[in-house]
């Protein structure tokens, strides 16, 4: 991102540390934007300390990419590697432990484990690979380590990384800069504006801002680089992201260009609100429904945009036909905000923050476990689930273990075996029940930990 001022304290230092193959040298490219470490299946590919300028939202730190701890004959190159490891460790202010939530808990992860704890160093723990419903599942058994609470992360496919920031934040100073304000103020709303080329993306950007912030023009692409503005709306502080146009794959080949898309797609990721916009007078084409999908699998709150909505006619009936057409297309953000505007007059501008509001606080929204087990049993009363190769699949109780985006396991027996309609028909009953609309919400299910249960 471009206008990335230097932080005004000393970078600390972010250690990225586990066993051979869990992820490291992944997780490490993604935080400094570059392919600057190598990436293989075959473990033992990091050899030495790698260290490069991480960023993650308004973070910027110094990370280091280690060598996988494994146990070596004492003088082997193995041995030497895991000294550089240690080092890492000892001279690190953060220390990322990474664990394969694919593989579970291995004799090594809790070897190292124990090494990590006695450094008596801030400890991060991330289940990478858990972008699955077993590696979601599988990151549960990280709490074993004794490392606190472990964050579901893939490294590979960005998932996880709002997480990852909530859990960096604590160690950063607050802003100090005469322009921010007074510490203990509430970080600002991270919002990203994305769409197809010629939206109007920039047009609404200075609109929202107030001044001629954004160059625009007719020609699609103007835009390249996403830029980050700070403003504040209704005293709120807010950090607004306007994005390059989002083309279909195939139709990107100008490397200028692949770079703007990778841009803007890492743009969604640091968001919390995405706002997708679309030109009101031929909306919902199939690279809109596209990026809208990408919004809900990153786990961002989505707000779609209806811009120049002062060149339609019989307004009435198109915010009907649209209404429907949304829910309709992108059943997995059920009843997400929808709001007609038009960037250019300042027509519905106002209602578009207002949705961004609204979309946030369903995005962060806890829904108690007592209320979930409570939904959970009428469920099984009135609609239980299907009976599989004659054997009967058991729900027992259901939590909530985070929020941003609301995020439920429900443990059973034999949940595997859930056909994909009753999944469905789960979490349309959350979004119903607790009023989660456009939330794009994630349901896992785990079996119980106890080996007597059969079920």
């Amino acid at each position: 991102m471009t206008e990335q001022t230097p932080p005004a304290y000393p970078l600390p230092l972010v250690a990225i540390v586990g066993r051979p193959n869990v992820g490291k040298s992944t997780l490490f490219n993604r935080l400094v934007g570059k392919r600057l470490a190598l990436v293989d299946d075959r473990p033992g590919v990091t050899r030495d300390r790698r260290e490069g300028e991480g960023r993650l939202g308004d973070l910027t730190f110094r990370i280091v990419d280690t060598a996988g701890l494994e146990s070596a004959a004492e003088g082997s190159l193995e041995a030497r590697m895991r000294q550089q490891t240690e080092a890492a460790i000892e001279e690190a202010d953060i220390v990322l432990f990474m664990t394969d939530a694919r593989a579970g808990v291995t004799a090594d992860d809790i070897r190292f484990a124990d090494l990590v704890r006695r450094a008596h160093r801030p400890v991060i723990l991330l289940a990478n690979k858990a972008e699955s419903r077993a590696g979601v599942a599988g990151s549960y058994e990280a709490y074993s380590l004794g490392l606190g609470d472990p964050l579901p992360v893939s490294a590979e496919h960005g998932e996880g990384l709002g997480e990852l920031y909530d859990a960096l934040r604590p160690f950063f100073p607050e802003p100090s800069d005469e322009d921010e304000d007074e510490p203990g103020e509430d970080a600002p709303l991270r919002i990203a504006i994305v769409g197809r080329p010629n939206a109007g993306k920039s047009t609404l950007v200075n609109r929202l801002v107030g001044s001629e912030r954004m160059l625009t023009g007719p020609e699609a692409g103007i835009t390249r680089d996403s830029v980050s503005i700070d403003w504040e709306w209704n005293d709120r502080r807010v950090r607004l992201v306007d994005t390059a146009g989002l083309r279909r794959k195939a139709r990107v080949i100008d490397k200028l260009e692949k770079l703007s898309v990778a841009d803007a797609i890492r743009s969604i990721k640091f968001a919390e609100v995405v706002v997708v916009l679309l030109d009101a007078t031929m909306p919902f084409e199939k690279q809109d429904l596209s990026i809208a999908d990408l919004v809900a699998r990153e786990g961002r709150a989505l707000v779609i945009a209806l811009n120049k909505w002062d060149l339609v006619e019989n307004r009435g009936q198109a915010q009907k036909d649209h209404r429907e057409a949304l829910d309709r297309l992108l059943p997995q953000v059920k009843g997400a905000q929808l709001v007609a505007l038009s960037g250019q007059t300042g027509e519905g501008v106002d209602r578009l923050m207002q949705a961004v509001a609204a979309a946030h606080e369903v995005w962060n929204r806890r829904v108690s476990t007592a209320a979930l087990n409570r939904w959970l049993e009428g469920v099984l009363e009135r609609h239980p689930p299907p009976a599989v190769a004659g054997k009967r699949i058991k729900l027992r109780y259901a939590t909530q273990p985070k929020a941003r985006p609301p995020f439920f396991v429900i443990f059973g027996t034999r949940t595997e075996e859930l056909p994909d309609s009753y999944v469905r028909y789960l979490v349309n009953g959350l979004r119903e029940t607790f009023d989660l609309p456009g939330a794009p919400i994630r349901l896992t299910f785990r079996t119980p930990d106890n080996p007597y249960d059969k079920g």
